[in-house]
């Protein structure tokens, strides 16, 4: 028998103080969240996910260095100590910036001042078709989706007697140099030529080819030319191939077509991993139109000194949904500290607003960027000073370790850490993923 479903209303409020509805459990939204907990206001933090997640070990998750649980930790949790914040799980639809309402795909919330961190997705340039064969790597289903391709590539050329299609097995194209690229090839590096030796009888897995395309004269092209050499030498330590100058024209079930100065050439490859480019949630674009704001080509909404939208000083964009200019008049680099420090920034605002004081513009303080490339190699640039090797992946690791949520997540990702580096094994190296490869010759 067919019940009636009563209506929700998420949008009542639980007292009478000031609502922030932050729309986004990333970095810059949960940094929000936490920093408005001594603050008389209510908070209502919505995601379509019930999880934050470190998104700068994905790339571990993908190559089974890291279960997902590892990086990623229930926002309940996480705020459950704090008595003037709630969570809810939904999807946000549309923006009713004239009554300040948040749609949801059940109900409406609505708001006082409303932060929006819906962070970015991956962008190809036109080619939307491409997605299909070239996953990108921003959620933990985006993750294992890609350790089952990996590693199923692997199974599918032990497999196979033809040497030509066993090629395109066995060979790996990242699109995109940048910290993502970089750290997935080298990660792919060390499970062919180490960690999956003396498994297979049929190959070699230490005759994968992988290849970093990237289209810029250098990979890691926003850190010194030095590190970018540095990187690219520890990458062939590793068997990676690196070609810069050069563009992705096509990308086929079973190949992708490269472009350099000299020449083109369609390449077989049954894996090619997307890591060149981001564009701004979906939700930027409804905002935008919602609130009559302009929006930069990759989609990220244009703001003003305080993170607000023109017109709307009740609404705060941050992290990778917004543009933001620095005092040179470049827009903020899409990176993790970026959010974060204009969640806490929000925070501040509100408190001086509610108290009745001005807050100065948003300022960015850049501490440096750092990049991993397998076991003991890194490049490390903090402005002031920049280094590489077993050092630079010394710090990398403490900084990870200790950005992570949770006292728990630490110490299994320290132990699994420890693991990986001693014993070269990946113990997460799972496919749980169905996925299907278009191969007419096999059912």
């Amino acid at each position: 028998m067919h019940q009636h479903r009563r209506s929700r209303d998420p949008g009542v409020n639980l007292d009478r103080r000031h609502h922030v509805v932050i729309i986004g459990g990333g970095f810059g939204g949960l940094q929000a969240a936490r920093a408005l907990r001594h603050v008389l206001v209510q908070v209502t933090l919505i995601d379509s996910r019930n999880f934050h997640l470190f998104q700068p070990l994905l790339y571990q998750v993908a190559t089974g260095g890291l279960s997902a649980a590892n990086i990623a930790s229930p926002l309940r949790s996480i705020l459950k100590r704090q008595p003037n914040a709630r969570v809810l799980l939904e999807e946000v639809v549309d923006f009713d910036v004239d009554q300040r309402r948040v749609i949801l795909r059940d109900g409406a919330v609505s708001y006082d001042t409303l932060i929006v961190a819906a962070g970015a997705r991956h962008h190809y340039f036109g080619h939307p078709e491409w997605e299909q064969y070239a996953p990108s790597l921003k959620t933990v289903d985006d993750a294992t989706a890609i350790r089952g391709r990996v590693l199923l590539a692997f199974e599918e050329a032990e497999r196979e007697s033809d040497s030509e299609r066993r090629r395109g097995w066995l060979t790996f194209v990242i699109v995109g140099g940048g910290p993502t690229g970089v750290e997935l090839a080298g990660a792919i590096g060390e499970l062919s030529h180490h960690t999956l030796q003396n498994e297979f009888r049929a190959i070699n897995p230490a005759h994968a080819r992988i290849i970093l395309v990237e289209g810029l004269d250098r990979i890691l092209p926003t850190y010194p030319p030095k590190l970018s050499q540095k990187a690219a030498a520890a990458l062939g330590r590793l068997g990676v191939i690196v070609m810069t100058q050069t563009t992705v024209t096509d990308i086929g079930p079973d190949s992708v077509t490269l472009r350099t100065r000299e020449s083109e050439e369609r390449m077989p490859s049954r894996t090619v991993l997307w890591a060149a480019g981001v564009e701004a949630s979906p939700l930027a674009t409804r905002l935008g139109q919602a609130a009559h704001a302009n929006t930069d080509r990759a989609g990220r909404i244009m703001v003003e000194p305080d993170c607000s939208l023109s017109g709307h000083p009740e609404i705060l964009v941050i992290g990778d949904m917004a543009h933001y200019r620095d005092a040179s008049g470049k827009p903020l680099p899409g990176v993790a500290q970026v959010a974060i420090q204009e969640g806490r920034y929000a925070a501040r605002l509100i408190e001086a607003r509610l108290g009745g004081r001005s807050c100065p513009p948003f300022v960015y303080r850049d501490y440096g960027t750092m990049a991993t490339i397998g076991r003991a190699a890194a490049v490390a640039d903090l402005g002031w000073l920049w280094f590489s090797g077993y050092p630079a992946w010394l710090v990398w690791l403490f900084i990870h370790l200790m950005s992570l949520v949770g006292y728990q997540n630490r110490l299994l990702v320290l132990v699994q850490w420890a693991w990986n580096y001693f014993t070269r094994n990946r113990s997460a190296r799972l496919i749980t993923a169905a996925i299907r490869f278009r191969n007419t010759d096999r059912p």
